[in-house]
């Protein structure tokens, strides 16, 4: 049993009728009917590309993946989770295999029956770790991570979530700087600590990883002698990383802590493998380590071992996994891990055209390598040209695979809130150009700069909380809803919008929309002309 989340429209519009009627639909309506006779990817990216000719290659490869999980490896007895423009959450069991409904209203011929299980469950119900991952732009994606599936069936079973089967309960009691510092000291330089960089944060209270969090706790780090490895500004926020006092005077043998650390055992591979490349560093090579960017380690596939085929491989080998995974290429691996070069399906062409009896190694060209550490916008445009690039760990090791949908995804969800607070700052101008006079609109704003506002757009997003504070002005408006309410939603709004100002390289979760989902709802609703 699989969990997979299918989305009922961009915004929602079709979740009603899926409840109803135990159909999920999917858009795409161009493509009518084709997708029954279809077996591969390659099958779907042609109608894809047909129906869709004036959209780019990466796209097309985008919409191709969501549409051959839908048609082909969702099956009946997975469970569905429907996010719900409530905030809440629909669950299902998918009862029937992939059909085409001529005839019916857009968005929904492209259909899978479903029976719901439940259909009320508040997010509050779910940890944190699985509403992240339900947090994707993508119409269709799997829950994959920390035994989704089994914690989806707790969900529809009236359960709570039973939470990560990996969880780190140790991590939960280190509620403050010191506790953590003094369970360092406490241990022995082969045995660190050793937790998720999202249980690291929350000992400082922080969730993300922006400038002032991060400086924060570098000076902190450095006041106390300690480490981590690799550095916490780099790969995802469930990456690995252990804290060691690297300050630490050196043992009996002459080793640093940091050097020994390399040699520990049942550590994670990365954490050896960055030890290993932290003891080399010379002086000063730590600030620049330490410096907050899009690194190539902050996104999920730059951390996840591809599939991959091993030097003396056979083609067919490599051939049959393509075909079975859908994948467009394979990277060829020697017996330590290291890049060999790549196998295509563009690769394999060229060699049997040379020679129909070509082996793997024939097939085999050159690949484009990026370390982990690298800035992910200096490797954009190479992605962007080969579709995709391998992601090498410290230890000069295989570590990770980056695609152009990749960076569709990463860059998606990243755009999403700002477009959300766009939305609600120009349905509160416009309104309030509607109905409140210029005067009282410059009233809000300090005597030097009135006589320069012509509009609400000259009003501050803060602004607009004491504009609506005065009796007056929120009775011009005549709205039927609470005041108070508005306001304290607006001013919750306020503070996700500064924090979207200061950059950070994790991605904004659902929970954390949820502030400015639900105001825009709002506005929507008692001012649809807006």
């Amino acid at each position: 049993m699989r969990a997979w989340v299918v989305r009922a429209g961009e915004h929602g519009e079709r979740e009603q009728g899926a409840l109803a009627s135990g159909v999920l639909g999917v858009g795409w309506d161009r493509l009518a009917g084709e997708l029954a006779d279809t077996t591969t990817r390659d099958d779907i990216k042609a109608l894809v590309a047909a129906a869709y000719p004036d959209e780019g290659s990466y796209t097309v490869g985008n919409w191709t993946g969501q549409l051959h999980r839908f048609v082909h490896q969702i099956l009946p007895g997975d469970l569905v989770v429907l996010p719900l423009r409530s905030g809440r959450l629909a669950v299902g069991r998918v009862t029937g295999d992939y059909e085409y409904r001529a005839g019916v209203a857009l968005g929904t011929r492209h259909s899978r029956r479903v029976d719901w299980i439940v259909t009320d469950i508040e997010r509050q119900q779910v940890q944190s770790d699985l509403l992240d991952s339900m947090g994707s732009l993508l119409t269709v994606f799997e829950l994959s991570r920390f035994g989704a599936a089994e914690r989806v069936a707790a969900l529809a079973e009236g359960e709570p979530d039973p939470g990560r089967p990996d969880a780190d309960d140790f991590a939960a009691t280190l509620t403050e700087p010191a506790k953590l510092y003094e369970e360092v000291r406490l241990r022995d330089a082969d045995e660190p600590l050793t937790l998720s960089i999202r249980d690291f944060l929350a000992v400082w209270g922080a969730q993300r990883r922006y400038p002032a969090v991060t400086e924060q706790i570098g000076g902190d780090l450095a006041d106390w002698g300690l480490v981590t490895v690799p550095p916490f500004t780099e790969g995802t926020l469930d990456s690995q990383i252990a804290v060691l006092a690297g300050g630490a005077e050196p043992d009996e043998s002459g080793s640093s802590a940091m050097s020994r650390l390399h040699d520990s055992t049942g550590l994670p591979a990365a954490v050896r493998n960055a030890a290993a490349h932290a003891a080399g560093h010379l002086p000063g090579e730590e600030a620049e380590a330490g410096t907050i960017a899009y690194r190539v380690s902050n996104l999920d596939s730059a951390n996840r071992m591809p599939e991959c085929v091993r030097v003396g491989d056979s083609l067919d080998s490599a051939m049959t996994v393509m075909v079975y995974r859908g994948y467009s290429q394979l990277p060829v691996l020697d017996a330590d891990g290291r890049l060999r070069g790549v196998v295509s399906w563009e690769s394999i062409g060229r060699a049997r055209m040379a020679d129909a009896g070509a082996d793997l190694q024939a097939a085999t060209v050159r690949a484009q390598e990026a370390d982990r550490s690298d800035d992910l916008l200096d490797w954009i445009e190479a992605i962007q040209r080969s579709g995709y690039v391998l992601v090498r760990d410290h230890d000069h090791k295989v570590c990770g695979l980056i695609t152009a949908s990749d960076l569709t995804a990463q860059f998606g969800t990243r755009v999403r809130p700002f477009v959300l607070v766009e939305e609600i700052e120009q349905r509160l101008r416009r309104v309030v150009d509607r109905c409140v006079p210029l005067d009282r609109i410059r009233a809000v704003v300090p005597k030097s700069h009135a006589g320069k506002v012509q509009s609400a757009a000259g009003l501050t997003f803060g602004a607009y909380g004491h504009l609506l504070k005065t009796a007056e002005n929120w009775s011009a408006l005549g709205w039927g809803i609470d005041q108070q309410r508005f306001l304290e939603a607006l001013e919750e709004c306020r503070k996700f919008r500064n924090s979207l100002m200061h950059f950070s390289p994790d991605p904004i979760t659902d929970e954390q929309l949820l502030p400015a989902q639900g105001l825009l709802e709002l506005l929507r609703s008692v001012d649809p002309q807006s």
